[in-house]
């Protein structure tokens, strides 16, 4: 079992629009990405985490987001063992979404989850 405690937090509870200050970190893969996001969010899949550590930003607030909650546990998990301080987001995308918060593309379309 991971011996970090990593807090979770409810899709209500995010800030409105992630910026250089809140970091909203999309660890789905790249087809699930490309479907649907949330706009502002950051996206590296949970494969390539480690080896890209050096683009998340320690300094911001950091939520770690995916499809429903379970791989982006395993990820804040592994970033707060590499010094991070992560917040699972209980629920991921499909509670986003669930929350009528806007999903887009990548050309900026409507997307979906």
């Amino acid at each position: 079992m991971d011996d970090v405690h990593v807090p979770e937090i409810d899709v209500d509870q995010l800030p409105a629009e992630f910026d250089s200050t809140a970091v909203l970190l999309d660890v789905r893969e790249d087809d699930e990405w490309a479907r649907g996001h949330a706009s502002g969010a950051q996206h590296i899949p949970m494969s390539e985490v480690p080896a890209r550590l050096g683009e998340i930003d320690g300094d911001a607030t950091l939520y770690v987001i995916c499809h429903a909650g379970g791989r982006s546990l395993k990820v804040s998990h592994y970033l707060a063992r590499n010094g991070f301080e992560p917040t699972n987001v209980s629920g991921g995308m499909l509670a986003w979404a669930g929350s009528g918060r806007a999903i887009v593309t990548d050309g900026g379309a409507p997307g979906a989850v």
